[in-house]
């Protein structure tokens, strides 16, 4: 009985220490054929090393019609690599070696399904972070806030 109480005691005092006790650095965003994301907010908690992050697309149009990604930057740049993404072309319309550019999917189809990982190391808790999909056009519309908590 003694055995299993301190077994228990370190179970659980593992677990309250963890980085990420009570918080999911796992997050999934939907997309659709009507430009259309299905948030315009996304939270991680800073106690999370990394986060990943996997888009969906619910939609049935080919990535060639009605592509989505996910694309991450600060928010002071994302309007200028969005605009940049659109002159640099398919398949991924993002900026080959932009630094601005945090984080991004791949461009995926309806029906389709993809993640990115990536370290929170250089991301601020508080700081001001855009997500967007790079497709033309899309990120007038496909577009929201990422918080770090």
């Amino acid at each position: 009985m003694r055995r299993d109480l301190t077994f228990v005691a370190l179970l659980g005092c593992g677990l309250l220490a963890g980085p990420a006790f009570g918080q999911d650095c796992s997050l999934t965003i939907e997309a659709n054929d009507q430009i259309q994301f299905n948030t315009k907010e996304m939270r991680v908690s800073s106690s999370c090393s990394e986060v990943t992050v996997t888009l969906r697309h619910v939609g049935q149009l080919a990535v060639n019609i009605m592509g989505h990604n996910w694309v991450l930057t600060k928010t002071q740049d994302f309007q200028a690599v969005a605009q940049a993404g659109q002159s640099s072309g398919p398949p991924q319309y993002i900026p080959a070696g932009d630094e601005r550019v945090i984080a991004h999917t791949e461009m995926i189809g309806g029906g389709q399904e993809t993640s990115v990982t990536f370290s929170l190391d250089k991301l601020e808790a508080g700081g001001d972070y855009t997500f967007f999909c790079s497709f033309p056009g899309h990120f007038v519309l496909m577009n929201g806030k990422f918080i770090v908590e």
